[in-house]
């Protein structure tokens, strides 16, 4: 618990949890893109 203490108390730690998280959003989201595009024909 110390750690999160430490994480979200001051600004740098809290800009760089959402930086993380807003990473993270993005992976998910390409490749859940591209499994929906890989799994679609061009016929």
């Amino acid at each position: 618990m110390e750690l999160w203490h430490q994480l979200f108390s001051d600004w740098v730690g809290i800009l760089s949890f959402f930086v993380i998280a807003f990473i993270i959003g993005m992976m998910a989201f390409f490749l859940v893109m591209f499994v929906g595009k890989s799994g679609k024909s061009d016929e």
